[in-house]
């Protein structure tokens, strides 16, 4: 589940409301073995993304850095190249 959550630090542009929801809900999911918790416990599971949502946003809007903000299109084709690398091209095509 975790490798699910991508950095979200200096992009251009920056991390969307969604994207810190997304990696925030994935944290908690992590934590608590939940993918969707019970009625008794859904409350709580909410409260804890939103609270972790803020913390993350918090955190992203105090960073600074000196380097250039990385470019969403170019992080996205060297993770794509990376897996290809790892994991082989995903063409399983059997020549006969």
């Amino acid at each position: 589940m975790c490798r699910n959550i991508k950095t979200l630090y200096n992009f251009d542009p920056p991390a969307t409301e969604e994207e810190i929801h997304a990696a925030s809900l994935q944290f908690v999911r992590k934590l608590t073995g939940f993918h969707s918790p019970s009625k008794a416990n859904e409350a709580a599971f909410h409260l804890a993304v939103e609270e972790v949502a803020a913390a993350a946003r918090t955190l992203l809007e105090s960073l600074v850095t000196s380097a250039d903000p990385r470019n969403r299109e170019t992080e996205i084709e060297r993770a794509r190249a990376r897996n290809a690398k790892r994991f082989g091209s995903g063409n399983n095509e059997s020549s006969t």
